[in-house]
């Protein structure tokens, strides 16, 4: 397997492999916020957060769509501290309308892979689901090997240098 397959099956599986996403937004005024959240995804890359609109990046979604997310490889598994794996995405954020086809497809999602706590969250009418539709991405897998993502469902890889 050439180099970059070998990357590109290693982007497909850590996608897979992490729970939650580091969530970057900010409101009107350009204010930041940091928060994460529990996801599932679509084979498009979607990423869909079921989260309460009692939450800053919650607000922040609803008035400024532009989100970025970054799933990060744990402190505990990495072997240089300094060259974490990690994705990110610049994504637009869009509401999905409760009690929906859709939102009842993703609830039903987020209940196989979190278990009975979504019993409990479908029913507080302040939590809302949002997609996060990735524009662009990069995945870094340590020094010196950072590769952009583009393409149908962002799966081409192109590593980036110094001069790209």
């Amino acid at each position: 397997m050439n180099d970059i397959k070998k990357v590109q099956a290693e982007y497909e599986d850590f996608f897979k492999q992490l729970k939650s996403v580091i969530i970057s937004t900010a409101n009107e005024q350009g204010v930041p916020n940091a928060s994460y959240a529990p996801f599932v995804s679509d084979e498009h890359k979607n990423i869909y957060i079921y989260i309460s609109a009692l939450s800053i990046h919650t607000q922040n979604m609803f008035v400024n769509p532009r989100v970025s997310v970054m799933l990060i490889e744990d402190e505990n598994k990495t072997e240089q501290i300094f060259a974490r794996r990690r994705l990110i995405f610049d994504c637009i954020a869009i509401p999905v309308e409760r009690e929906t086809n859709a939102w009842q497809e993703i609830i039903f999602q987020f209940q196989a892979r979190f278990g009975e706590i979504i019993d409990i969250l479908r029913n507080l009418t302040d939590f809302h689901v949002f997609q996060l539709t990735p524009q662009k991405g990069r995945f870094i897998t340590g020094f010196g090997a950072a590769y952009s993502l583009s393409g149908e469902n962002l799966n081409q890889l192109q590593h980036l240098t110094a001069n790209s």
